[in-house]
């Protein structure tokens, strides 16, 4: 009895640093119930747990007890165990990080050779070499695993029920259900290496609650990374954020999973230790327990309110819920940790500074864009075009790089407040590389320029502001309102304040493949336009390697055409263009009769659907080097595509780039 004492004057103890805040230093003869030393008044366990716990503290110190009450503080909890498991799962995080920039490293010192040793020659046999993949691991690996779906063919196509009413969310690739599945198995491995042996009723419990609680606050560091759009991770490893917003949902499911366990294990315990006494009670006024409630429920709802049906039916709604949600439960983990100091606050003080450091990085990156002393701030024009879409320019007050690829989100606050939306950048004044450079704000060099005049343009290209061009397709939300306002407005012609945020990703680059073959449905188009005119001027002053691309476009009538006709117009008058770009537009349900004798042979329109695979069985045999299949559009054309390339990866050395915003 006189352990037993002993022991719950150690649990007196655990709530010392109430009042000094600072963390507890385990001794020697704690660490394995992890209870520091310190002295405690009865009024701070008061404040801190309640007063049914607080009863239970007193009882124990006077050994009117005869079990330890398991479900309080740090008792039973084995905090040796709980550190070396949270080593354990920082080291498969970091295996599997290192593994993914081994693989993309390799991959772009591949496409350096590739674009170095093919830049410069307009022979399309000097790319022989590259057209086939020497490595039959590779091929296999790339049909099987990083480019296969889950199943036969699905990936991006919604999951639907009820004719189409309702879609319920996409399946992920084989690769990201191997990453995630061996992330998520692993950390149940983790959460389950528990001491069976010990036969103390209720301290099973304790040691689970201990251990998932642990593990839930830690994986909280990589869910808010993976949700950042400012993520240096992104740019390290060259994934999508589409890709890093998928691991995020997962393992936002996974930390939900984990505070569950964590809650019922305390639930278990209370409940042994109470019996017939446990009740609700126990929640009021005990700040440590309440923060935990309010933590776990928002932590509960986030995934819930996530599922695909209403993210797309009220997206803003979803943007404003889910943000507020994120608020919460990080504020009542913080606060259930820091009541008491226990060793997990470290993990969620991590959690909240990169989550509030990048909402600062956030507002700073939109005020450096769209603010300039000598521009002012940025304005945006909107024309409403056929086909139910908008063109939205934004002049910007400076000069920025847009890289070919890439993707801005737009804030119009007159339509959708506060709230952000991504679209590819179409187009802009200003090219991605000076060695491309020509156009509206930038003057053409003379033949012989003299020192002075590169100065001039040099200074010129720096302070030049730019436009950036997006293509808004009304569909529900702020694109339909957008869209209605525009068209009301006279001539169709809107301007309003907006800010631009980014530009993000652009890092998945073509240069080094000599057949570029772009799949686009409907909007989709607006991913390839950059990249096709980075191309085409880059094949004709030999700084790619690429010399022969071929876009698809899928719409549903000519109409649709209009979206990019100025931009369009651009490239076909582009010098080199003939020999280089070839564009094929299908029209699934056109509203008119084409005139198929108005087609020429580097730009046809047909009538019907696209057929991948046929596309690619032209293209293929008469390829030019190593070549990359891009697809940017409806999840049924990725997945098309995506089917077309792998039934063909063995006939040429074929790479799939998919852009999507699956969110």
């Amino acid at each position: 009895m006189g352990s037993l004492a002993k022991f719950f004057g150690d649990a007196l103890n655990a709530v010392s640093g109430l009042f000094d805040h600072k963390h507890h230093k385990t001794t020697s003869s704690h660490q394995s119930r992890g209870l520091p030393n310190g002295n405690v008044t009865f009024e701070a366990i008061d404040a801190a747990f309640g007063p049914a716990v607080s009863r239970t503290f007193v009882a124990a110190a006077l050994g009117n007890s005869s079990t330890p009450a398991y479900y309080t503080g740090l008792a039973g909890v084995n905090l040796d165990m709980d550190r070396k498991l949270v080593v354990m799962l920082w080291l498969t995080i970091a295996a599997t990080v290192f593994v993914v920039f081994s693989i993309r490293l390799a991959q772009l010192f591949v496409s350096y050779i590739r674009t170095t040793s093919c830049m410069r020659t307009d022979k399309p046999n000097d790319q022989n070499y590259f057209s086939v993949d020497h490595f039959s691991f590779w091929e296999k690996l790339k049909k099987h695993l990083i480019y296969a779906p889950l199943g036969k063919k699905r990936h991006n196509r919604e999951l639907q029920l009820h004719g189409g009413a309702v879609s319920y969310g996409t399946l992920p690739s084989r690769i990201h259900t191997l990453i995630m599945g061996v992330y998520s198995i692993m950390t149940i491995i983790y959460c389950l290496i528990l001491d069976y042996s010990n036969t103390q009723n209720g301290a099973i419990w304790a040691e689970l609650r201990g251990r998932s609680g642990i593990l839930a606050t830690v994986n909280l560091i990589p869910l808010i990374v993976l949700a950042q759009r400012n993520n240096l991770a992104i740019r390290l490893l060259k994934v999508s954020f589409d890709t890093f917003n998928l691991f995020h949902r997962w393992l936002g499911r996974l930390v939900a999973m984990l505070s569950l366990i964590h809650f019922f294990a305390w639930l278990a315990a209370y409940k042994l230790d109470k019996g017939k006494d446990a009740t609700i009670g126990i929640f009021k006024n005990a700040p440590f327990l309440d923060y935990g409630l309010l933590g776990l429920v928002a932590i509960l709802i986030l995934p819930l309110h996530s599922l695909s049906f209403i993210r797309h039916a009220f997206y803003e709604t979803f943007l404003h819920l889910h943000q507020s949600l994120a608020f919460l439960a990080l504020l009542g983990i913080y606060v259930h940790l820091d009541v008491m100091h226990l060793p997990a606050y470290p993990a969620v003080l991590i959690a909240v500074l990169l989550w509030a450091g990048e909402r600062i990085w956030r507002i700073g990156r939109i005020i450096r864009l769209n603010y300039s002393r000598g521009y002012g701030v940025t304005f945006v024009i909107v024309e409403a075009l056929p086909g139910d879409a908008c063109r939205v320019t934004f002049q910007l007050p400076r000069r920025i790089t847009i890289r070919p690829g890439s993707h801005m989100y737009a804030y119009l606050p007159s339509i959708s407040g506060w709230m952000s939306h991504p679209f590819s950048a179409a187009w802009t004044n200003i090219e991605s590389e000076p060695a491309v450079a020509g156009h509206d704000l930038v003057p053409q060099r003379p033949s012989t320029p003299s020192s002075l005049e590169r100065q001039s343009v040099m200074d010129m290209l720096k302070d030049a502001p730019t436009s950036v061009s997006l293509v808004m397709v009304a569909r529900e939300g702020m694109t339909r309102k957008l869209y209605d306002k525009a068209r009301a407005a006279p001539e169709g012609h809107l301007q309003l304040r907006g800010f631009l945020e980014g530009p993000y990703a652009g890092h998945d680059s073509l240069v080094s493949y000599g057949t570029v073959v772009m799949f686009a449905g409907g909007g989709g188009i607006t991913h390839h336009l950059i990249q096709i005119r980075h191309l085409i001027a880059g094949a004709r002053a030999h700084t790619v390697a690429t010399r022969r691309i071929v876009l698809v476009w899928s719409i549903k009538d000519v109409e649709c055409m209009e979206w990019v006709k100025p931009w369009m117009n651009e490239i076909l008058h582009m010098e080199g263009r003939r020999e280089v770009l070839m564009i094929k537009v299908h029209v699934s349900k056109p509203t008119r009769r084409i005139d198929h004798t108005k087609s020429k042979p580097t730009m046809q329109i047909v009538q019907g659907r696209c057929d991948p695979g046929a596309v690619l069985d032209e293209i293929l045999p008469t390829r030019i080097g190593a070549t990359m299949v891009s697809v940017c559009g409806p999840g049924a054309l990725a997945d098309e595509v995506r089917a077309a390339v792998r039934s063909r990866i063995h006939r040429g050395n074929l790479e799939l780039n998919e852009e999507s915003f699956t969110w």
